[in-house]
């Protein structure tokens, strides 16, 4: 029997016995104090005429003060029950009759990945997987979790006990097993699946590192650290140090590499890269386009500069200064300390790799705890000001919500545009919003979790990241007399960036830039690119 079921039945019986205990008070006061006798029946037509407040018939006037004062506590009770059932017994018991039951079986379903416990760290795998064709069951020990994943149309079975959650799931008949509860949790469910004879990957997330190998131990095919993946990610892409975002520039005397966020009310926003004729106009190479965390490193003519976008160029100080004049923006800043704000473990990972790599780091935090240099909320301008926003080279968002992530990049957009805001997210169905709020790059451990696994369980490899770039140097016999325009360097996504020519360098390019026998063509891009372009010398 349901709990609200009880709970009516247990008011059923007290209306009962309270109405004709009352009813019996009244046949016994009207004969005694009244003088008037009363018929069982009677007084039960009294008691609930008084009870439902519904009014009175044959009974409306007492003159005894013990009968009046009866009658005053029976109308109370009888106000104060319609207060009571309503919302306390009515309502749950109609909403658990028409609200859609959790199922508690698998039912049939076969070669499915079996995820235990829903959260960040598998919404995008989850995705993956429906778009694969590859059937997934979710096992919830919590109840308005089971209910968020029902409604989410995704397949769910609820589990009130922890130790239960793999009788219910058919798991002898799944290919995969994730594990996505607390530490101790997975470690019991991979214990308890391996003793049940599953031979199938079984996958853990885990919160602490250290736990990596006792879950390993237990069974597990393999387990991850998604929070320390994102804060390596944030941490690379903050620090030329830890991750140079164009090896063997260095090498290039002249050569500098500058980012500028094309404003909405640039003249080129909206244009193709043809359309701005950058190169042509200032001498500067745009070599990448960062747009919602992923790189275009193909600048062909036909890539489009979106407003908000974040522009990689190369070249001498002044064709730079040139470009940022015909986009009316200013670089971001690429000196003074990083921002941390919030010191939980993804933002004490990026500390450790920050400080590691020698940078300047200053922490925010609204508790005083250990390596934490200035206490407040992020949400505080005043806060950010104190810290050094203005100053800093660029502030790293490891909030523990995402709504907290957006007002903090909101804040931080205002109060220094030229500063980057690098956002750990949680959920990735809200990286657009933060985007949208001013963020250059964003990161979600959904995305990272989702990528990671959805290699694994489908066997794909893992994907070339654009940005794993680097500058070589080719030579260009092959190709003497032509221009750089006629070249296929654009077209396998590459960029021309310096020209060695008789011992020094050519850093002032343009499309109409000819090459010369003996000339060494230094062009950015990442391996298989780069590869491709070596047939042309």
């Amino acid at each position: 029997m349901h709990r609200t079921t009880r709970r009516l039945v247990a008011l059923a019986v007290g209306l009962v016995a309270f109405t004709l205990g009352s009813a019996l008070l009244y046949q016994v006061g009207m004969a005694h104090l009244e003088g008037k006798s009363r018929s069982f029946w009677e007084s039960i037509e009294w008691a609930v005429e008084t009870l439902s407040t519904t009014g009175y018939g044959y009974d409306s006037h007492w003159s005894h003060p013990a009968m009046v004062l009866l009658v005053i506590a029976v109308q109370f009770v009888g106000v104060f029950l319609f207060f009571l059932i309503v919302p306390i017994f009515m309502i749950p018991f109609l909403e658990e009759r028409f609200e859609e039951r959790l199922p508690r079986e698998a039912g049939e379903i076969s070669h499915h990945v079996v995820i235990y416990r829903f959260g960040p760290a598998v919404e995008t795998l989850l995705q993956r997987l429906k778009s694969a064709s590859v059937p997934s069951l979710v096992i919830e020990t919590d109840e308005a979790a089971a209910r968020a994943v029902l409604e989410m149309e995704q397949r769910v079975v609820f589990s009130r006990a922890e130790e239960d959650a793999l009788d219910v799931c058919r798991l002898d008949a799944a290919r995969a097993l994730v594990a996505n509860g607390r530490d101790e949790e997975n470690a019991a469910i991979v214990l308890r699946a391996r003793q049940m004879g599953f031979r199938g990957e079984i996958f853990a997330f885990v919160e602490e590192p250290a736990h990596r190998r006792p879950i390993e131990l237990a069974g597990a095919t393999a387990a991850y650290t998604p929070r320390h993946i994102v804060a390596a990610a944030l941490a690379a892409h903050a620090s030329d140090r830890i991750s140079p975002r164009l090896p063997g520039a260095e090498s290039i005397a002249g050569l500098e590499r500058r980012e500028l966020r094309v404003p909405p009310s640039s003249p080129l926003a909206g244009k193709t890269l043809g359309e701005a004729e950058v190169g042509s106009k200032s001498g500067a190479i745009v070599v990448g386009l960062w747009s919602r965390s992923r790189l275009h490193a193909g600048c062909g003519a036909d890539l489009q500069i979106e407003p908000g976008a974040l522009l990689e160029l190369v070249g001498d100080p002044s064709s730079l200064d040139r470009a940022a004049a015909l986009f009316g923006a200013v670089y971001l800043r690429r000196s003074g300390p990083y921002l941390i704000a919030g010191f939980g473990e993804v933002g004490r990972k990026v500390h450790e790799l920050l400080t590691d790599a020698g940078e300047e780091v200053r922490v925010i935090e609204k508790q005083p705890v250990k390596g934490v240099d200035f206490v407040g909320n992020v949400l505080d301008p005043s806060v950010l000001e104190r810290a050094g926003l203005r100053e800093s080279r660029g502030v790293v968002l490891a909030l523990n919500t995402d709504d907290a992530t957006l007002f903090a990049t909101v804040i931080c957009r205002d109060a220094a545009a030229d500063v980057p805001v690098i956002a750990r997210v949680n959920h990735a169905r809200n990286i657009d919003n933060i985007y949208r709020a001013g963020a250059d790059y964003a990161l979600s451990i959904s995305d990272i979790s989702g990528e990671m696994l959805s290699a694994r369980l489908l066997g794909r490899t893992a994907r070339t990241r654009e940005e794993h770039r680097k500058i070589a140097r080719i030579t260009a016999d092959g190709v003497a007399g032509r221009t750089v325009a006629e070249l296929p360097v654009r077209k396998h996504g590459c960029s021309v960036v310096a020209i060695s020519r008789n011992g020094s360098f050519i850093t002032h390019i343009n499309g109409q830039t000819r090459l010369e026998r003996g000339d060494e063509l230094y062009v950015c891009g990442n391996a298989e690119a780069l590869k491709l372009l070596h047939t042309i010398a």
